[in-house]
């Protein structure tokens, strides 16, 4: 059986031997694991090792897996508060591996998958969720337009064409009727706070293991920018907060009935008051709908994971079981959504 996700070595070494400047073959390919979107391999090379990201092979929805998108905000943030790896080169010709592709360095760090760090001491976790918050406030407070981003999206009303976007993929993905998202597909454009006009560089999928962290405990590198967009300086912070809320699992792990305060990881109210304080912005009195929103999301992203899973192109072995997570995740958000204000 042909593996769709195979990369042809030879001729990749090739072919970057004539596009990257010092980059030397031959070339050895090893995917790495998770990364339910877009395949990811570890290329080590005579020049040194590099990172690939490439779309996935066969039917993809539109606008998704926008590899270009990820490239050009990994150019513009290299140098800035927000750690990024360095991109080196993007192919949009689908002939040399299949799909569009791009190369970045490799960052020598490495991804924790549990956001309660089971490796840590309590002093180490809070340390590093410390770091976590500390980049996060770095990127609400980027400015877009000396980033050259000022086009990156449509500036304002983030949240409402974030519903409105997210609906149609979903719909467009829906294997089930799952009536937590019914209600919030329904609920949601009326409950949202009023726009305030404030315009940032949202990540878009800010998770723990999206980040990449130093044997010191550093902060390396924010990964994974394929749902990055122009938005809302409180995105990120929402989405952040909403997955710790997730139920302990395998597939998507959050710290439902963790002990924080045992582990040293702070609760999530100081979080966001530590991040009002830091940025003054303020998220409190609508807390309940941003919760909403981000499950409403991340909901809808598992349902797109479910399809291609069930297509067969699916980047990840664990694609199914993450698919399976939609309807749970719509039913914290649901349930967010009529706790009424935090």
């Amino acid at each position: 059986m042909t593996d769709l996700l195979a990369l042809p070595e030879s001729g990749l070494a090739d072919h970057l031997a004539a596009h990257v400047a010092g980059f030397r073959g031959p070339l050895t390919a090893t995917k790495f694991k998770g990364g339910q979107s877009n395949p990811t391999y570890l290329i080590e090379a005579a020049s040194g090792r590099y990172v690939l990201r490439r779309k996935p092979p066969g039917v993809l929805l539109a606008s998704a897996h926008a590899i270009e998108r990820e490239f050009r905000v990994l150019g513009a943030l290299h140098g800035s508060a927000v750690p990024v790896a360095a991109p080196l080169y993007l192919c949009e010709d689908p002939h040399v591996i299949g799909s569009a592709f791009y190369l970045m360095s490799h960052v020598p760090g490495t991804a924790q998958f549990d956001p309660s760090l089971p490796r840590h001491t309590p002093a180490q976790r809070a340390q590093a969720y410390s770091r976590v918050l500390e980049v996060l406030v770095a990127l609400a407070r980027l400015d877009v337009a000396a980033l050259g981003l000022a086009d990156y999206g449509r500036p304002g009303n983030y949240f409402a064409r974030q519903v409105t976007r997210w609906s149609e993929q979903y719909r467009a993905s829906e294997t089930d009727r799952i009536e937590a998202m019914e209600q919030l597909i329904g609920a949601l454009p009326a409950a949202l706070p009023p726009d305030d006009g404030r315009i940032a560089l949202v990540h878009g999928d800010f998770r723990i293991d999206n980040l990449l962290w130093g044997a010191d405990g550093e902060l390396l590198a924010v990964v994974d920018w394929e749902l990055s967009t122009l938005g809302h300086p409180l995105a990120d912070l929402g989405y952040f907060c909403m997955a710790l809320r997730l139920p302990r699992n395998p597939v998507l792990p959050g710290l439902a009935g963790v002990d924080r305060a045992a582990l040293g990881i702070p609760a999530e109210d100081a979080v966001v008051d530590d991040f009002a304080e830091a940025t003054g912005l303020d998220p409190r009195p609508h807390w309940n709908v941003h919760l909403a929103f981000h499950f409403f999301r991340l909901a809808a992203i598992a349902q797109g994971v479910m399809k291609r899973a069930l297509q067969g192109n699916a980047s990840s072995e664990q694609a199914l079981a993450a698919g399976r997570m939609t309807r749970t995740i719509a039913e914290l958000g649901a349930a967010a959504m009529d706790a009424g204000p935090a």
